[in-house]
């Protein structure tokens, strides 16, 4: 067994590579950072598909057992991937997916596998790299490599491969793909940086990344297979050329159309219109028709984004109109309808308390997610009827970018002691419909009556280059999405970057021009901002009448088994009496949640008996409970009485108790003093002349 071994060093940190121990049968490759290990191996078909498209899969494991845990449940197993597994799918698959041949139709899948989990060098990045050395290593044609790297800022100092640890110390993070040139892929996550510090982040990873790149290919001519012979087919380049020379003027015609269905149908019938000419020269060569026609209309958008006009007759700088309705939905605690041109989202927030919590068995233990978003794509807002067969990897990657853009904005627990659920619809869908979940959310948040410390909004920027020529274009549709080079998704606020996302498709991006993308991106931010806030400036002063309201009560930590009682006997009868939700946590904050106001003081009063505990000196207007020889019990809270001795009654002496008092009486009394075992001795005359606003009353 030959083991082959390529060590990259990055920093002080070093990722190590090996092939030919594990996974033989495969291509792979093994990458240690620290004690975190990964597997990734590629496998291909022996001959190529019949397929109209790339059958490229890409999946991720992070397995428990790799961190020495055993799941929760009760099967005891992993199951379907998690959230954070298939965005690690994705980051691997969009850097590596552009770099194949476009006609490429082997079956090649690729599988990263968590070995050793140290629980602060993080695997996704080494997933990425791996899933490149994989290919490296492979017989596929492929255009490689990449390497994925981490960077993260923690105390002003940019951090290559950053620990678990740093990274929930930073004010910026970002996850780049890079080739040995370019950046390729990029997703990110900030609070409220300039663009110029993203950038900064942008160029630091790059540089930091060839090393990773040189182990790479250091390890590709040690073990590497040869590769497949490629060649794309064959173009009858005569026959392309009297296609696009017969749509030409019908396809330009068609391209001015603004509506996308209507254009798209005007496209369409100029497919049909050729094919109907050629006749029998068109019989058997529909695919290739279409090609033509394809690479006519992208040939021609391109061509007049970059005199200056754009598919719908934008300039490149120009917003859609926007339209937004605020609170359009009653139940809702925050509602907003957000459209953009032909994109449009109905999202809503909804309270919860701590219990509507996400409870997450994560490899790090136990997690309570307190912010949601959920982003849907139903396939009508575009027109189209597929099935829908649950949550797909895309709405969970676009869920999890508006998420990173807002998560940043919201309050902290203390202040705002609720959990926060964001849905976003998308009712209809013609480019960028996560800026659309990102600015709705937003909105919703602010109308729900959460305190969010400032607004944000999204907007997703493209590129076209042709040659030395390029535009950059702000609020891009679908269709120059897909024709152009780059798609680059950025929010902030105001004041600075809080997410960021961008995938190239070609090569060269030069410094100059992300800077120009970045500056076009802000100043559309800002537009966007001033519509959305024309239409709610700030966070409503309250929350919905139909939200649970939520108080949070502070006790002692050794007073919370009191709240709790045996069994928990004692927090069930609070909840079963006053229908308050409770939840006490470790620190000792308790939270009363429900609509009805008074049900909380209830449980409130309730909670403060329970754990009340005198303070000597103070005063307190109690009731007399009980009268005996030597003095009176009073009860200054529910269920904490002491002694007034009779001595302590008047300034004269007195025979007895009740030439004074009575059972049932009103009675201001000072706390003398409390004794080892917790009983209290009042006083009643030290309480003669007191100032009534010195005096608790806490009988509820």
């Amino acid at each position: 067994m030959e083991v082959i071994r390529e060590i990259a060093k990055v920093g002080d940190k070093e990722i190590i590579f090996e092939t030919g121990k594990i996974a033989k049968q495969a291509n792979s490759v093994v990458l240690t950072l620290g004690e975190t290990v990964v597997l990734v191996a590629v496998t291909m078909s022996r001959e190529p598909k019949n397929l109209p498209f790339m059958p490229l899969t890409v999946e991720f494991r992070d397995a428990n057992a790799a961190a020495g845990k055993i799941p929760g449940g009760y099967f005891k197993r992993e199951g379907r991937p998690t959230e954070k597994e298939i965005l690690t799918c994705r980051l691997s698959d969009r850097p590596i997916r552009p770099l194949f041949p476009k006609s490429y139709r082997y079956d090649t899948q690729v599988i990263g596998n968590v070995l050793s989990n140290d629980l602060q060098n993080e695997p996704d990045v080494l997933a990425m790299t791996g899933a490149s050395a994989g290919l490296m290593l492979s017989p596929a044609p492929w255009a490689g490599p990449v390497a994925g790297i981490r960077v993260a800022r923690v105390g002003g100092k940019l951090i290559a491969f950053p620990t678990f640890d740093e990274i929930e110390a930073s004010d910026l993070t970002v996850i780049v793909s890079c080739t040995r040139d370019e950046i390729v892929m990029v997703e990110a996550g900030a609070k409220q940086v300039s663009e110029a510090e993203m950038i900064d982040a942008l160029m630091f990873a790059k540089d930091q990344s060839l090393p990773l790149i040189e182990a790479q290919e250091r390890l590709q001519k040690r073990a590497g297979k040869p590769k497949i012979e490629w060649k794309d087919p064959e173009i009858d380049q005569v026959f392309r050329d009297m296609v696009m020379d017969r749509a030409r003027g019908d396809m330009t015609s068609a391209l001015e159309i603004l509506g996308k269905h209507d254009r798209h149908g005007a496209i369409a019938a100029v497919t049909a219109k050729v094919t109907a000419e050629l006749g029998d020269a068109a019989s058997g060569r529909e695919d290739e028709v279409s090609a033509a026609i394809g690479k006519l209309e992208k040939l021609l958008v391109r061509k007049s984004t970059i005199a200056g006009r754009r598919v719908d007759g934008r300039k490149t700088t120009d917003i859609r109109p926007i339209y937004i309705e605020v609170h359009p939905l009653t139940r809702p605690h925050g509602s907003v309808l957000f459209q953009r041109g032909e994109t449009q989202a109905i999202t809503t927030t909804t309270l919860g308390t701590e219990r509507d919590a996400q409870r997450l068995d994560t490899i790090r233990g136990d997690v309570n997610n307190t912010f949601l978003l959920h982003y849907n794509f139903p396939p009508y807002c575009v027109g189209e009827a597929r099935p829908m067969r649950g949550t797909s990897r895309r709405e969970i990657g676009h869920g999890a970018l508006a998420h990173r853009a807002l998560e940043g904005v919201l309050p902290d627990s203390e202040t705002f002691p609720y959990t926060i659920r964001i849905v976003s619809d998308t009712t209809e869908s013609n480019g960028s419909s996560s800026m659309a979940a990102v600015c709705g959310g937003c909105l919703s948040m602010m109308d729900a009556g959460v305190p969010i410390t400032a607004p944000v909004a999204g907007i997703a920027m493209g590129l076209i280059q042709e040659g030395d020529q390029f535009a950059v274009l702000s609020d891009i549709l679908g269709d120059e999405d897909h024709l152009g080079d780059m798609d680059f998704k950025c929010c902030g606020t105001k004041d600075g970057i809080t997410a960021l996302q961008m995938d190239m498709k070609i090569h060269g991006l030069p410094r100059e021009v992300l800077e120009q993308a970045l500056e076009q991106a802000r100043v559309g931010r800002l537009y966007i901002l001033d519509k959305m806030l024309e239409q709610l400036a700030e966070p409503r002063a309250d929350i919905s009448q139909y939200a649970p309201r939520v108080e949070t009560v502070w006790v002692k930590i050794d007073k919370i088994r009191s709240i709790i009682g045996p069994g928990g006997k004692v927090i069930r009868g609070i909840t079963e009496q006053t229908g308050v939700v409770i939840n006490i946590n470790d620190d000792g904050r308790v939270t009363l949640a429900s609509a009805d106001l008074n049900a909380i003081g209830r449980a409130k009063a309730i909670i403060e008996g329970l754990t009340f505990e005198a303070e000597p000196g103070q005063y307190y207007n109690g009731v007399v409970k009980r009268i005996v020889d030597f003095g009176a019990f009073v009860e200054i809270m529910p269920g904490t009485d002491g002694l007034v001795h009779i001595s302590e009654l008047e300034n004269r002496r007195i025979e007895n108790v009740t030439d004074v008092l009575s059972e049932g009486d009103d009675c201001i009394v000072k706390v003398v003093n409390i004794d080892d075992t917790g009983r209290i001795r009042l006083s009643r005359k030290q309480a003669f002349g007191v100032d009534p606003d010195e005096v608790l009353n806490l009988r509820g």
